[in-house]
C-alpha cells in the first residue's frame, strides 16, 4: 500500500474541493493514484448530489456578467437551499464562473428536459436523412442519429457542456462538486444571454 503524504491530500483537496478526510480516504482507496482518487471523489460527489437533488432550492442569487465592453451580457439565476450558502464567496464565484461560461459558449437551454419536442424531432429527422443519404442500413442509421442527437445536447444544453475553464468536466460536474462540498442542493434555474447585434 502506498504512503499518502500531506501534500498529496492538500493537492487533491485543492483540485476537488473535497474535505480532508474524504481526500485522504480516496487516496488510500486509489493506492496513492491522484487521478483515480479524483474519479472516486467525483463518483461519491455524484451520489451525494443525487440524494440532494430532490430537496427544495428556493434561495440563491442572480448573477450579472458583462463582457466585451458591455456588448455581451448574461443574467443567471442559480439556486441553493439556504441564504447562508448563497452569501458565501464560493457560491458567488460559482455563479460568476457559470455566467462567464454562458457568455463564452452561448447555450440555448439549461438541460435536456428543456429542449422542446419539436426541436428534438427536427434534429433527429435531419440526422436520419443525412445518414440515409450515405447509404447506411436503417438500424445503423438510428444508432448514428441517436449519437448525433447526444452531441447536439452536449452543444446546446448548459449542464452537458464541457466547462470552459476545464474541458475534462461538464457544468453538471462542477455543480455536483459544489453540492458535495456545500451539502446543499444547487441548481441553475434559468439564464438569459444578450449580445449587441446578435
Amino acid at each position: 500500500m502506498a504512503t499518502i503524504t500531506a501534500q498529496q491530500v492538500k493537492t487533491l483537496r485543492d483540485t476537488t474541493g473535497a474535505g480532508m478526510m474524504y481526500a485522504k480516504q480516496a487516496l488510500v482507496e486509489a493506492n496513492g493514484d491522484t487521478d483515480k482518487a479524483i474519479d472516486i471523489l467525483r463518483t461519491k460527489g455524484l451520489a451525494k448530489a443525487g440524494k440532494k437533488a430532490s430537496r427544495d432550492a428556493n434561495e440563491g442569487l442572480v448573477e450579472c456578467y458583462l463582457h466585451a465592453g458591455g456588448k455581451l451580457g448574461v443574467l443567471l439565476e442559480i439556486n441553493c437551499e439556504t441564504d447562508f450558502v448563497a452569501r458565501t464567496d464560493e457560491f458567488k464565484q460559482l455563479a460568476h464562473d457559470i455566467a462567464m461560461h454562458i457568455a463564452a459558449t452561448s447555450p440555448s437551454y439549461v438541460s435536456v428536459e428543456e429542449v422542446p419536442a419539436e426541436v428534438v424531432a427536427k434534429e433527429k429527422e435531419i440526422y436520419l436523412e443525412s445518414v440515409k443519404q450515405q447509404g447506411k442500413p436503417a438500424e445503423v442509421a438510428d444508432k448514428i442519429a441517436g449519437g448525433k442527437l447526444e452531441k447536439f445536447y452536449d452543444d446546446v444544453c448548459l449542464l452537458r457542456q464541457a466547462y470552459v475553464k476545464d474541458s475534462t468536466k461538464t457544468i453538471q460536474d462542477i455543480l455536483n462538486a459544489m453540492i458535495a462540498k456545500m451539502g446543499e442542493n444547487i441548481k441553475i434555474n434559468r439564464f438569459a444571454r444578450f449580445q449587441i447585434g446578435a
